[in-house]
């Protein structure tokens, strides 16, 4: 009889545990939280390493192809990114899509070259709950998050994040 106590209160600590750790990860990261961007396969088929991300200023923009407001801001992104080649910003989008056909299709129907992956565990692990869309942000060298926006963002917004890879 003890033997069952002890392991019914072992398996409740764990559950417990378990539980508070899911509710960690469930809650969206914010401004000054340091995120680790996993590895990521782009819709492209290339695999990118998290060390390609190490030391250089990241935005990152969480969209979807049945979102009318990422529809707007997505040509202002792939205008941030055409500008920013060669400096150290770096972009990559990832799509909640249900479907990676739907992802790809929306992209190579509007010509938009940024990097861009599916949503996955590890990223959801990372980044933590989504709270709208389109959902961005900018981490710095260290993976600080340095920016966070929720919600479109106008022309000139999304230039002036531009200036993190200048710094």
């Amino acid at each position: 009889m003890r033997v069952r106590r002890v392991a019914i209160a072992w398996m409740l600590t764990l559950a417990a545990a378990f539980g508070a750790a899911a509710q960690v990860t469930a809650q969206a990261a914010e401004v000054g939280d340091v995120i680790r961007v996993p590895d990521v396969k782009l819709l492209d088929g290339r695999t990118v390493p998290a060390s390609q991300w190490a030391g250089k200023p990241l935005v990152i923009e969480f969209w979807a192809s049945w979102c009318p407001f990422c529809a707007l801001q997505n040509p202002r992104l792939q205008a941030l990114y055409d500008k920013t080649r060669g400096t150290s910003l770096q972009v990559l989008t990832i799509s909640i899509d249900k479907h990676q056909h739907e992802a790809t299709a929306y992209l190579k129907q509007r010509g938009y070259t940024f990097p861009a992956t599916m949503d996955s565990d590890a990223l959801r692990q990372a980044f933590g709950k989504r709270r709208g869309l389109p959902e961005l942000y900018v981490l710095d060298g260290n993976g600080r998050v340095v920016q966070k926006e929720v919600g479109e963002m106008l022309d000139d917004e999304v230039a002036a994040l531009a200036r993190y890879g200048n710094r």
